[in-house]
C-alpha cells in the first residue's frame, strides 16, 4: 500500500520494494510471492482487472459473513450457522444471491468487514 503515497509515484520499483522491505524488517530469508513488476496484469487491460473485482467481492461477502459470528459473539454462534445455513446456503441458485444476503444480514455487504480485516482504518 505503501506504493499509493508516494506522490510522484515510483521510479525504480525494485529499489522501493527493497527499501520498504527493509524499513518494515522483512527477514532476508523469506522469499517474496509477488513482487511489484507483477502487478502489472491488474492495470494493464480491463480483462484481469474485471475478474480481480470479482474476487474482491467475494472476498467483502465473507468477511462480513464472518463479521455476523463475530456481532453474535462467537463465531460458533449457533443461530447465527443455522441462518447463515438456511438463508444461504441450503437455497443454493434457487433465490437471487443478493436478496439472499440482505435476508441474511439485514443488509448488503460492508466493506469495512474486508477493510478491518485487512488491517484498515475503517469508521
Amino acid at each position: 500500500m505503501k506504493l499509493h503515497t508516494v506522490p510522484d509515484g515510483v521510479v525504480d520499483p525494485a529499489a522501493f520494494e527493497a527499501t520498504t522491505l527493509r524499513e518494515i524488517g522483512m527477514p532476508k530469508e523469506l522469499v517474496m510471492r509477488h513482487r511489484l513488476p507483477q502487478f502489472n496484469h491488474l492495470f494493464s487491460s480491463d480483462s484481469y482487472s474485471a475478474g480481480y473485482y470479482s474476487y474482491l467481492w467475494s472476498e467483502t461477502m465473507d468477511a462480513d459473513t464472518f463479521a455476523a459470528f463475530e456481532e453474535a459473539g462467537s463465531p460458533w454462534d449457533k443461530a447465527t450457522a443455522d441462518r447463515f445455513a438456511r438463508v444461504l446456503l441450503s437455497t443454493g441458485n434457487e433465490t437471487d444471491r443478493a436478496e439472499a444476503y440482505r435476508a441474511f444480514r439485514g443488509r448488503d455487504p460492508d466493506v469495512n468487514a474486508l477493510l478491518k480485516q485487512r488491517g484498515f482504518p475503517t469508521k
